[in-house]
C-alpha cells in the first residue's frame, strides 16, 4: 500500500488528491508544521533527509517532490490522467507539471516570505528600514512577477478547457497548489475569471473534496 507522509497545509494536498482521482489505497502518516516558524517537524526527516512533504513510500520505493511524485503515479497506476503519448497535449502536460514548481512557486514562496518579515518581532530602529526593504523588493520585483505569471495562466486557460487540453490531466492537479496559494495570498481574484473558474471546478470535484476529508487542515481550499 502507498504511504503518503502528509503534513497539513501544504503540497501534499494534492497528491490525497490524486490518490483518490485514481482510487487507489493509501496510508497517511501525518505531521503538523511548528506553528511559529510553519516549518515541516523534524520527524519528517526521518522519510527523506531535506525533511519535508510530500513523501511516498510505495513498497520499497521512497520518492519527494510533488511533480514527481504525481507524475510516477500517472505512468504506474493512472494512464487515464496522461494525454497520449507523441501528442501536443501529452507535452503540454509536461510543461505544466515543471512550470508548477519552477516558475509557479518562486515569486509566491518570496511573497510569503517578504511578508513575514514586514509582520516580525524586530528592534523598533530596524523595523522602519526592514520593512521598507521588503515593500520595495515585493512592488519592484515580486509583485510584478505574480502579475506576469497570473497573467500568463489565465491566457492559456483561453485556449482549451484543462492546461494540457480538452481533457483533466495530471498537470492540473499539479498547479492546483501555486493557484490556490495565490487566491489566498498573491491577488488571484475576479480580474482573472477564468482562473478562479478552474479553482471552482477542480474543488467541486468529488475526488477533490474526498481528499479534504481525509487530509484535514487546507487553508487554501
Amino acid at each position: 500500500m502507498i504511504t503518503v507522509h502528509h503534513l497539513n497545509n501544504s503540497r501534499s494536498q494534492r497528491v490525497l488528491w490524486m490518490l483518490e482521482e485514481l482510487g487507489l489505497e493509501y496510508h497517511i502518516e501525518r505531521y503538523q508544521r511548528d506553528p511559529q516558524t510553519l516549518l515541516a517537524p523534524p520527524a519528517l526527516r526521518a522519510v527523506h533527509p531535506l525533511g519535508k512533504s510530500p513523501v511516498i513510500n510505495d513498497g520499497e520505493l521512497t520518492l519527494a517532490e510533488s511533480g514527481a511524485i504525481v507524475e510516477y503515479l500517472a505512468e504506474r497506476y493512472g494512464p487515464q490522467l496522461l494525454p497520449a503519448a507523441g501528442t501536443a497535449e501529452r507535452l503540454r502536460c509536461r510543461y505544466w507539471l515543471h512550470y508548477a514548481e519552477g516558475s509557479a512557486m518562486p515569486p509566491l514562496l518570496l511573497k510569503l516570505v517578504f511578508d513575514k518579515l514586514e509582520s516580525s518581532p524586530m528592534p523598533f530602529f530596524v523595523r522602519p528600514i526592514a520593512r521598507g526593504i521588503s515593500r520595495k523588493v515585493k512592488s519592484t520585483f515580486i509583485e510584478p512577477q505574480l502579475r506576469q505569471h497570473l497573467d500568463y495562466m489565465e491566457a492559456e486557460l483561453g485556449k482549451s478547457t484543462w492546461f494540457a487540453g480538452e481533457a483533466f490531466s495530471v498537470a492540473d492537479i499539479q498547479l492546483s497548489f501555486p493557484l490556490e496559494a495565490a487566491a489566498a495570498r498573491a491577488g488571484l481574484d475576479g480580474s482573472r475569471p477564468r482562473l478562479l473558474a478552474f479553482l471552482q471546478r477542480i474543488h467541486a470535484r468529488p475526488a477533490y473534496q474526498r481528499a479534504l476529508e481525509k487530509g484535514g487542515e487546507y487553508a487554501y481550499a
